[in-house]
């Protein structure tokens, strides 16, 4: 009498392994988000779309964007946690193409519930604050999230069919909390491409302190109020020095020199 062979594809692999990946994926969703459109590009700042005056603030919006980020790095912290859990699963065959299809479907229902509930449900923002045609950039990163998520569904279900063998399930892993971890930290890395940079210090910083931080980085303070300053620093790689010297956060500079009250010549 034969008995029929084990499938090695049809390993069952714990809940708690996928939801690793959905929530890792989730949350690499919100940091790729927050990191590129809230500060590298600045199209929107979480709460952009809001009317009230007392938002009105750059550092209250720069604020609504940390803590954003800081709950995004609480999800990614389930997800890690899952994932150590995990860990005997992860010379399990086909574990590595699982983990990315979970990921990829964490990622892509990011952008959609970004769209569905902070677009149109809350009205917290819009991709493009500045476009005429807002719906438009909505609808677009929509069908991106749809798109992201359907390659993850596809890649699970192709992982049913086999998958890669132990060592790669354990380098995805190993990859996936990597990029996690990184993500955050990269946020606070001023943009490429342009030399100066607004720094925001605490409330009642003297401009005697803002001259004396953008001096030990080689910058030039352009103007500043409440605050928030443009300082120029040629070398890039140096606005990070104003960290150090009481800056709270260091990002691109796309604000119009007239918008700041009052400024230093």
């Amino acid at each position: 009498m034969t008995t029929p062979s084990a499938n090695p594809s049809s390993v069952p692999y714990s809940p708690t392994f996928r939801w690793a990946g959905y929530l890792l994926g989730f949350a690499f969703g919100g940091f790729f988000d927050g990191i590129l459109l809230h500060q590298i590009l600045q199209w929107h700042h979480l709460l952009s779309g809001l009317d009230s005056p007392s938002l009105a603030d750059i550092q209250v919006q720069i604020l609504a964007d940390g803590l954003f980020h800081l709950a995004m790095y609480g999800v990614a912290g389930v997800g890690l946690w899952m994932l150590w859990r995990t860990r005997r699963e992860f010379g399990g065959d086909g574990a590595d193409r699982l983990l990315f299809g979970t990921f990829l479907v964490g990622f892509g229902v990011w952008h959609i519930v970004d769209a569905v509930l902070n677009h149109w449900i809350l009205g917290l923002h819009h991709i493009r604050m500045d476009s005429d045609a807002p719906l438009f950039w909505d609808l677009v990163a929509f069908a991106f999230g749809i798109a992201v998520t359907a390659a993850g569904w596809l890649t699970l279900r192709k992982s049913r069919n086999g998958g890669g063998g132990g060592s790669k399930g354990a380098l995805a892993a190993s990859v996936l909390s990597l990029a996690v971890l990184v993500a955050g930290p990269v946020a606070l890395l001023p943009p490429a491409g342009i030399s100066t940079v607004t720094a925001l210090f605490p409330p009642g910083t003297a401009p005697g302190t803002v001259l004396a931080a953008a001096a030990s980085v080689d910058g030039r303070v352009i103007a500043g109020a409440d605050g928030v300053w443009i300082i120029d620093v040629p070398d890039r790689a140096r606005a990070l020095g104003l960290y150090r010297n009481g800056a709270v956060h260091v990002g691109g500079s796309l604000f119009p020199i007239g918008c700041f009250s009052a400024g230093l010549s």
